[in-house]
């Protein structure tokens, strides 16, 4: 390894972990390299504006702006008024039905951040008129609002298929089981940390039977629909893509379309200033992904002419020549990186150095898709960065040293476990793919 890569590497890590923005990090870091090794600045450039000039990075705005647009219109009360009726009267099941709610909203906005807005400003208040322990439920949210990565659609999903050459709806399946399995683990440690808590009010199934009707009874008076056209969003997306009437970014294009009426007129929550609101959000969520994605593709660039990907590989044979030994360590490797950075700054700085290594090893990228989304998900909820973490914390009003107990239970018996299968049994991941009959 030459001395000026190694020094770009070192710089990169240091200017991480000190604070500065990720998409500078990167174009500094790809400058060095490049002034290092004689490039041509003008040719990195170009490559890297010819590379962002894609189409189907077109759908990640339109998926930010439809969730933003959804959240606005009230379709979280409605997912979780839809979610009550499974658990409600299970003691701990309000929390279990945020954690619902957040994987049903997932299919609808395919953000974390929009996921954990949209379900976590609603709930948050009813667990803590509960008597629910705000840590913990902060803590679950942070951990549920992560689903959003793996169920489909994703935008992180979105951009790993582009910047490796992989099928974006292939990934996008890679993620859905995954995603559940996730959801399933986080409501069993969720109940089991609550079981003996006394100061929970759980409502009996009688109460809640009344609650319903209740429910019902303002939604007949007041003329307001309940949560099916809430729920139809995600099979009209999913329909569309999967059932070859759009592609992705059409189907994203639909959902944005959709999303306005039913704020404006079914749900009657949505006003001018909210959607106003959600275009800016999309915009700003869109420039800083644009600018990141730019600076990673100098940066994917001169790490491929300097052939970090071959010197890694070579780092790992070096320790043992076993391929899942070597996937493990790429995992290692992984949830360091998510400490450190958000997911689709990871999502854009691993994929075009791990990829090929992984296509090396025999292993299947969409397999990898899964594996990523998993480790850079859980990186959301791991200091030092942790932004969901941070976020929920904020959200729901909870001092975060109340939240590191309940999130080291979630990252342990909910979250390794999830990365576990998802690596070492690759059918996890791959089986939904091929009974769609992609070619894994």
């Amino acid at each position: 390894m030459s001395s000026v890569l190694i020094i770009a590497i070192v710089l990169l890590f240091a200017l991480l972990i000190i604070g500065v923005p990720v998409a500078l990090s990167f174009f500094l870091t790809a400058m060095l390299i490049a002034v290092g090794n004689d490039a041509s600045l003008s040719l990195l450039m170009s490559f890297s504006y010819k590379n962002t000039s894609s189409i189907v990075l077109l759908t990640i705005p339109l998926f930010i702006m439809a969730g933003s647009i959804m959240a606005y219109g009230g379709i979280g009360k409605q997912i979780i008024n839809a979610a009550s009726r499974l658990v409600g009267k299970l003691k701990g099941g309000l929390a279990v039905v945020g954690i619902i709610a957040c994987s049903i909203f997932a299919a609808i906005s395919g953000s974390a951040c929009a996921t954990l807005s949209a379900i976590g400003g609603i709930i948050g208040p009813m667990l803590r008129e509960k008597k629910y322990p705000m840590g913990l439920v902060a803590a679950m949210l942070a951990s549920a609002g992560v689903i959003g990565i793996l169920i489909p659609p994703s935008g992180i999903m979105i951009l790993y298929g582009w910047s490796s050459s992989t099928s974006v709806l292939a990934c996008f399946l890679a993620g859905a089981v995954p995603g559940i399995i996730l959801a399933i683990l986080l409501s069993l440690v969720t109940l089991f940390m609550l079981r003996k808590d006394p100061n929970i009010e759980t409502l009996t199934g009688e109460e809640l039977k009344k609650v319903h009707a209740e429910q019902k009874r303002i939604r007949k008076e007041s003329g307001q629909p309940g949560p099916f056209w809430a729920l139809l969003m995600p099979f009209i997306i999913l329909g569309c893509i999967y059932g070859g009437i759009t592609t992705t970014t059409e189907a994203a294009a639909i959902a944005t379309a959709y999303a306005i009426p039913i704020g404006f007129i079914v749900y009657k929550k949505l006003t001018w200033n909210a959607m106003k609101d959600s275009f800016i959000e999309a915009a700003k969520s869109t420039g800083t992904i644009m600018l990141l994605t730019i600076t990673v593709q100098m940066l994917r660039r001169m790490f491929i002419d300097v052939n970090l990907p071959k010197i890694i590989l070579n780092a790992f044979y070096s320790v043992t020549d076993n391929r899942w030994g070597i996937l493990a360590m790429i995992n290692l490797f992984l949830i360091v990186l998510g400490m450190l950075m958000d997911d689709t700054s990871g999502t854009l700085l691993a994929t075009p150095i791990l990829v090929p290594i992984i296509r090396e090893l025999g292993f299947s990228p969409v397999h990898f898709a899964a594996i990523l989304a998993v480790n850079l998900g859980m990186g959301n909820i791991t200091p030092p960065v942790a932004p969901l973490l941070y976020f929920s914390s904020r959200i729901i009003d909870a001092p975060l040293k109340e939240m590191l107990k309940p999130t080291l239970m979630y990252f342990l018996f909910a979250w390794l476990p999830t990365l576990l299968l998802v690596t070492f049994v690759p059918a996890v991941s791959t089986w939904l793919p091929q009974l769609c009959g992609y070619a894994i």
